[in-house]
C-alpha cells in the first residue's frame, strides 16, 4: 500500500477513534484510493443514513463533504487538518437508497499563496456514474502545518521522504 494511502487511512482511524460526529454517522466510510491531493472513497447507505422518505440525507452528504476535504488536505501530510472556514453542497438528484452505495471523489482545488487556507472540492456519484451532489470546503491550515504527526510524501505518494511512516 502507497505510503499516501496508508497516512490517510491512518488520519481517519484517528477521526473514528475520537468515537465522535464521523464515527456515528459513517463508520463505513472506505478509502479506496488516496494520492497527494485526492481521496476516493464510498458508502453503503445504511438506514441511519437516510431522511424520512428513505434516500440518503443530505445533511449526511454535507458532513462528507466536511469529512472528505479534510481527509484531502490529510493526503498532503497533514495529521491535523485544520478547521472549517467555509462549506457547501450543491444537491442534483436523490442520491440513494439503503443498500445503494454513494461514490466520492474529493480533490485539493488549490492551497492559498500563504498557505494558511485550503480547499477542496468532493463529487459524489451514484452507482450509475450520475452526479448526485458535489460540495466544497474552505480549511484554515496554519496553525495545523506544523504538528509532529505531519510527513511529506514523493509526488506519486508512493513514499515518505520526512517523518514518521507509520501503518
Amino acid at each position: 500500500m502507497a505510503a499516501c494511502l496508508r497516512f490517510t487511512k491512518r488520519v481517519w482511524r484517528s477521526f473514528l477513534d475520537n468515537k465522535g460526529h464521523d464515527a456515528q454517522c459513517f463508520p463505513n466510510l472506505v478509502i479506496h484510493k488516496a494520492t497527494p491531493g485526492l481521496v476516493e472513497a464510498s458508502l453503503k447507505i445504511e438506514q441511519y443514513n437516510t431522511n424520512r422518505v428513505g434516500v440518503i440525507h443530505g445533511g449526511l452528504i454535507l458532513s462528507l463533504t466536511d469529512t472528505l476535504g479534510s481527509l484531502t488536505v490529510g493526503t498532503k501530510g497533514q495529521f491535523m487538518t485544520g478547521v472549517s472556514t467555509d462549506i457547501g453542497t450543491s444537491f442534483i438528484r436523490p442520491a440513494g437508497r439503503v443498500g445503494d452505495v454513494l461514490h466520492a471523489k474529493s480533490v485539493l482545488t488549490a492551497i492559498g499563496e500563504r498557505k494558511q487556507l485550503a480547499y477542496t472540492r468532493t463529487d459524489f456519484t451514484n452507482t450509475a456514474g450520475e452526479l448526485v451532489a458535489y460540495g466544497y470546503h474552505t480549511k484554515y491550515i496554519g496553525k495545523s502545518s506544523s504538528h509532529p504527526s505531519n510527513v511529506k510524501f514523493s509526488d506519486d505518494g508512493e513514499k515518505v521522504l520526512e517523518g514518521e511512516d507509520i501503518d
